[in-house]
């Protein structure tokens, strides 16, 4: 699932289910750790994501 666009892949995926899990949010930190910089769009998405958080659309699931 490696591809350039894993991180909205990611976004989209907790937009689709309303959660923000631990996996989801490993999968995003990790790739912002390996490319070592963000691009325009996958910024935008995660911006959208903390958007829907902060209205409340989208449930943070805590790690167990």
């Amino acid at each position: 699932m490696r591809t350039r666009h894993l991180i909205r892949q990611m976004v989209e995926k907790a937009l689709d289910i309303k959660k923000l899990t631990p996996d989801i949010e490993n999968e995003i930190n990790f790739e912002l750790s390996r490319l070592g910089y963000i691009s325009d769009a996958d910024y935008e998405a995660l911006e959208l994501l903390m958007e829907e958080m902060d209205a409340g659309r989208i449930q943070l699931v805590p790690s167990i």
